[in-house]
Parts: structure tokens; C-alpha cells; sequence
């Protein structure tokens, strides 16, 4: 095998002994399908603090598979988490996610990678024909989807779905929290990625038992705001606080003046009225606002200046001395990690 594999594939493990007999033959089979096409591959296995022996099983499986890695984590961090660690090992130009229970077809990689050489960024799997239980999983999958397409701009059918595609380029500088992984999509388009989707197999799970509820619908939500936050506001928060500040202030001042009208119209004691303190009250908060926006201000430039971190991306630089694009040298990569060159 290369050093510098073309395609690194990470897995995410949590408590799947079950499935982990399954998982390395049918990862076999889709190495030695991407050797033969030309592809060098490596499989980063994170085992996420798993309590059921899956460590052993898949220490066992890198005997004699000289292309498996496998990172364990000292306690359960989550999904995200743990594929942000096979995302910071990786070597590989092309980075596809895979979840462990085989519902998604590691022999789908190949196309996913086939489909990025037509000249995308990033490809999303759609599990088109999901094999899913309605009630609690498809029917809130669809709606979720419908409302992270709404809000973020980038209509995807299966945000949910692990299995996607991406140039490694847009995943450096990539931080991931709560369940921001599905999220990863909508962060590449800020940095200008070429996204698509394309259909892919999708099997009902024989092995071990789904880590997925209703519940993680909500987080999905909650952590959609956040993006919505970033996407919209993380160069200028004081748009965000300052608007509904300057918005509350302008109520306060027709407040006032209408109690100060009525006191020289129909006498009316301004002590006594309550549109005077309803005036006091949105000035106040809308002047809160907008100090908040202004600390706000302050944070993110420190933040982008401190770290030297530009505000835009390059795309193509042509007819420089230095025709090489920012992205080959970007900073707050971990030191080890191979230089990947930009397009």
C-alpha cells in the first residue's frame, strides 16, 4: 500500500460486537474493489469507548490487514466526537464516513468516489429506499431534513445519512460538536464546496441494536440554530444583536412619546402609565442588545486575528509567483498529518 492512500475511509464503533464478525468481511471486500480500481485505501476503525469487547474483536481483525487502523477512545465521547478522531488521522485525499452497523453498503464507496472525480466536493448519500422503522425514525429524519434544508440553504434529502464523500481539503479546520457531523455539508458550502448526493443502498439492521431515538431529533434542532448562528453571524454578530436592539429602542421612543402626548392631551400622570415603563423596559433591553452585539464584535475579531484566520478562502490563484493555494498550508492542522496539496 502507499504511504498517502487516495481514499480514507472512518468508521465510528460503539458496542457493536455483534456486527464486528460481518463488518470486516464485507470491509475486504470493498478494499479489494477499490485496489482494483486504482484507489489506495486505508479504514480508520474508532472504537468510541465501547464496554462489549468490540476493542478485541477489531484489534484482532488489524492482524492480518495491514490497511485497518484503529484509534480507541478513552470513554464514549459520542459519534461526533469520535468521527472527528478518524477525521483528524486520516491521510487520504478523499474522506468518506461509514457507519458501523452495515445498513449502508461499504461497496458504495467506490461510486462516492467516482462521483467527487466528476468535479464535486462533497457527495451525500440518500438512503432512497431506507429500511427504517416509520414512527420513530423515518418520519422525523424526513421533517428534520426538511427544516436543516430551509434553514441553511442546501437542500440535501438524507442529512442523516453517514455514508458521504469529501475532498479532505474541506474538512481541515473542520471543529465538530454535539451531533454537528451531519452538519458537515453546510459547513463545506461555506468554503465554497461543490455539494451533490447521489443514491445509495441501504439494508434494515440484522446485528446488535440501533444507538439512534426520537430524542436525537431535538438535539439535531437545537444544534441547527447554532449553525444557522455561525453560517449567518460568525463575522458579524452585532447584525444579529443589533437589529432587534436598535428595533426595541426605536417601540421604547414611540412608547414615550405617546405617554408624553397623553400627559399633555388627556393629563394622563406619566408615573402612573403603563406605556412609560414599557418604554423604559425595550430601551433598556434593545440597549442591552446591542452592548451584547458589541462583545460579541470584540470576541470575533480576536478570534480571527489571534489565530491569523482569514475571513475568505481561495479558491484558484493564477499568474502568481506562489500559484499555491492558501488551503495546502492551512494552520491548526495536527503536525503529524500530511501535507494534502490543494486542487
Amino acid at each position: 500500500m502507499s504511504s498517502d492512500p487516495q481514499v480514507s475511509v472512518v468508521i465510528p464503533c460503539f458496542n457493536e460486537q455483534e456486527t464486528i464478525p460481518h463488518l470486516l468481511p464485507a470491509l475486504d471486500q470493498a478494499v479489494a474493489s477499490l485496489e482494483q480500481a486504482g484507489r489506495s485505501t486505508e479504514i480508520i476503525l474508532v472504537d468510541d469507548g465501547s464496554s462489549d469487547g468490540s476493542f478485541e474483536l477489531l484489534k484482532a481483525g488489524t492482524a492480518d490487514r495491514p490497511w485497518l487502523k484503529l484509534i480507541r477512545l478513552r470513554r464514549n465521547y459520542g459519534q461526533t466526537a469520535a468521527m472527528s478522531a478518524g477525521f483528524t488521522a486520516a491521510a487520504g485525499q478523499y474522506i468518506v464516513p461509514l457507519d458501523a452497523d452495515l445498513q449502508n453498503d461499504p461497496m458504495d464507496i467506490g461510486r462516492l468516489c467516482d462521483k467527487l472525480e466528476e468535479g464535486y466536493d462533497v457527495v451525500s448519500g440518500w438512503r432512497k429506499s431506507r429500511k427504517d422503522k416509520a414512527l420513530s425514525r423515518r418520519i422525523p429524519s424526513r421533517l428534520a431534513n426538511w427544516i436543516i434544508g430551509r434553514v441553511s440553504g442546501l437542500k440535501l434529502h438524507d442529512y442523516g445519512c453517514t455514508l458521504k464523500a469529501y475532498r479532505a481539503e474541506y474538512l481541515e479546520g473542520v471543529r465538530l460538536y454535539g451531533e454537528m457531523h451531519r452538519f458537515i455539508p453546510i459547513y463545506a458550502g461555506w468554503e465554497g464546496a461543490r455539494v451533490t448526493e447521489m443514491v445509495v443502498s441501504h439494508h434494515p439492521r440484522k446485528y446488535g441494536k440501533s444507538k439512534y431515538g426520537l430524542a436525537r431529533t431535538f438535539k439535531v434542532v437545537l444544534d441547527l440554530i447554532t449553525v444557522k448562528f455561525l453560517g449567518d453571524y460568525s463575522t458579524k454578530p452585532l447584525y444579529m444583536f443589533g437589529r432587534p436592539g436598535m428595533l426595541l429602542c426605536f417601540l421604547g421612543a414611540v412608547c414615550a412619546g405617546v405617554a408624553l402626548v397623553q400627559k399633555y392631551t388627556i393629563d394622563a400622570w406619566v408615573h402612573r402609565n403603563p406605556l412609560a415603563l414599557l418604554a423604559v423596559l425595550l430601551f433598556v433591553v434593545g440597549v442591552q442588545l446591542i452592548g451584547m452585539g458589541l462583545l460579541a464584535e470584540l470576541q470575533v475579531r480576536t478570534y480571527h486575528e489571534s489565530q491569523n484566520k482569514p475571513t475568505y478562502k481561495v479558491r484558484e490563484q493564477v499568474n502568481f509567483e506562489c500559484a499555491e493555494s492558501p488551503e495546502s498550508s492551512r494552520p491548526g492542522k495536527v503536525a503529524s498529518m500530511p501535507n494534502r496539496s490543494a486542487r
